[in-house]
C-alpha cells in the first residue's frame, strides 16, 4: 500500500497526516488480500479569500489493481470533508465489488443451466 498526501493552501500538520492515514486504514479493510493498492489524498482549503469562512476540500484517489475510484468533498470542516470523502470511497468499492460478484454469480448459475440440459442459452451470446 503506497499513500502520498499532498495539503494545498495550508500546511500539512502532523495531526492531519495521522488522521488521513487512520481513513487509509478504514479504505483498506474493503480491499481483499494481495490487491495493490495506491492511495493519493489532496486536502486543503479551496480558497485563500472565502466570503463566510474557510471552506476546505479533500480527494481521495484511490487505485485498486488497476481500477481508479475518485472521490471529492467540500465541507466547512477539514475533519468533515475527510470524512465523507472516505465514506463515498467506501461505498464505491463496496459497490464494485457487489457488482463483480453479482455478475459471477449470474454466469455460473447460467453454466449450470446449460450444462444440465434446462436452458440452451448461451451466457456469452446471451441468446
Amino acid at each position: 500500500m503506497a499513500t502520498n498526501i499532498k495539503a494545498t493552501n495550508m500546511d500539512l500538520t502532523p495531526a492531519i497526516g495521522d488522521y488521513v492515514d487512520k481513513k487509509n486504514e478504514a479504505i483498506n479493510k474493503f480491499v481483499e488480500s494481495g490487491q495493490d493498492i495506491n492511495i493519493y489524498v489532496e486536502v486543503g482549503k479551496t480558497t485563500n479569500h472565502h466570503k463566510q469562512g474557510n471552506y476546505f476540500k479533500a480527494e481521495f484517489d484511490v487505485t485498486i489493481d488497476g481500477e481508479k475510484f475518485f472521490t471529492v468533498s467540500e465541507k466547512n470542516d477539514l475533519y468533515k470533508a475527510i470524512d465523507d470523502s472516505k465514506d463515498q470511497m467506501i461505498k464505491s468499492i463496496k459497490n464494485k465489488k457487489n457488482r463483480k460478484n453479482t455478475l459471477f454469480k449470474r454466469g455460473a448459475i447460467s453454466v449450470k443451466k446449460m450444462i444440465k440440459g434446462i436452458s440452451k442459452r448461451n451466457p456469452i451470446t446471451s441468446k
